[in-house]
């Protein structure tokens, strides 16, 4: 098949330079075309050529990759995937890099060569460059992003009263995009709402960093998940990077189960998965709703929370980054109703 998608790999290590252009190379719509040691070598590269997709370490000689993405952004826009170490202080880079327009973020960890990790590194490094290829990117100027100010949250009731004997929850799944998408939706959620269950397309090390960001702007309590816990009203749960997320229930309460597994849907953690336990174990008392992402992964289990008695959201193409996996739910008939990013915290809050 003819390469379709051009890229070029920035990245101060020639052994991770070799190990991405052979694991991009072997995806017959995916060519690297150039490789870089830093921005400097990068810039003079992209003078000869312009490639359709740029990955980028964050740490780099001479220039570290959040400038060099702030001047890409500014000057000659590119779609651009992240691959960072994502260490405690990497994670906050690479969440900057996100509002600087980085589409994709990766970790570095996942690139093994291994015989028994190749497969699983290859998905997730391929999937997020077709991803970043599909995203329509601007010029960017940095400037404050007022919804980033620190809100003072209520003090959380432990114990909320059960009504109609269960609890409510609310799961949402997303992929590219998604990280902007939570922002909003999270923002605008009062602080009694149910307990909302998130499985975002992440990598390990990521997924708390993130959750400790938005958790800063919110009036409900946004945290990464942990196996066993009880789901609170006025409580956000983000499925840690490389971990499925289920719902279990035991007596009258829900909790989260936390586990390793397979890729489901080429993802870990996936939207199939969450949807399903959902499905399986909160029926009528949940909403679901699928969100921005590449792919069809939660389109199933969407339809089968649907069929459960959950009422169910998608969201619109106009509003999303990327319209692939709710528009493989929309398809299946599994969407009760096709909302705009903007109208779905208002409808959720309705439902309860």
């Amino acid at each position: 098949m003819k390469k379709l998608i051009k890229v070029l790999v920035i990245d101060d290590s020639a052994l991770v330079r070799q190990t991405l252009t052979e694991i991009i190379n072997s995806d017959a719509q995916l060519e690297v075309v150039g490789t870089a040691a830093d921005p400097y070598f990068a810039a003079e590269k992209i003078k000869s050529f312009i490639p359709d997709v740029i990955t980028l370490d964050v740490e780099m000689p001479r220039m570290d990759g959040l400038t060099f993405l702030k001047t890409l952004m500014a000057q000659y826009p590119i779609p651009v995937v992240i691959i960072s170490s994502l260490t405690q202080h990497g994670s906050h880079l690479a969440l900057r890099a996100l509002d600087l327009g980085a589409v994709e973020i990766v970790a570095k960890s996942e690139i093994r060569n291994t015989r028994e990790h190749l497969e699983e590194s290859t998905i997730r490094i391929t999937d997020a460059i077709k991803a970043a290829y599909m995203v329509p990117v601007k010029k960017m100027g940095v400037k404050p992003r007022p919804e980033h100010a620190t809100v003072v949250k209520p003090e959380p009731h432990a114990e909320s009263p059960i009504y109609k004997t269960t609890d409510k929850v609310i799961a949402i799944g997303a992929s590219t995009g998604g990280t902007e998408a939570l922002r909003y939706f999270l923002r605008n959620m009062p602080a009694n709402t149910p307990g909302i269950l998130i499985t975002q397309h992440m990598p390990p090390g990521f997924t708390k960093s993130f959750a400790d960001q938005v958790n800063t702007i919110c009036e409900i309590t946004v945290k990464e998940a942990s196996d066993g816990e009880r789901i609170m009203r006025g409580h956000a749960y983000i499925a840690p990077g490389g971990r499925h997320m289920e719902l279990y229930r035991s007596g009258a309460k829900y909790y989260i189960k936390v586990r390793d597994g397979e890729l489901v849907n080429r993802h870990k953690p996936s939207v199939e998965v969450l949807f399903n336990s959902v499905a399986k174990h909160a029926g009528q008392n949940a909403v679901g709703i699928i969100m921005t992402g590449m792919g069809r992964d939660g389109a199933e289990g969407l339809l089968n929370m649907k069929n459960a008695g959950a009422r169910t959201i998608a969201q619109d193409e106009k509003s999303c980054v990327v319209f692939g996996m709710p528009k493989e739910a929309i398809k299946l008939g599994a969407a009760e109703h096709v909302l705009s990013l903007q109208e779905m915290p208002k409808r959720v809050i309705a439902y309860f």
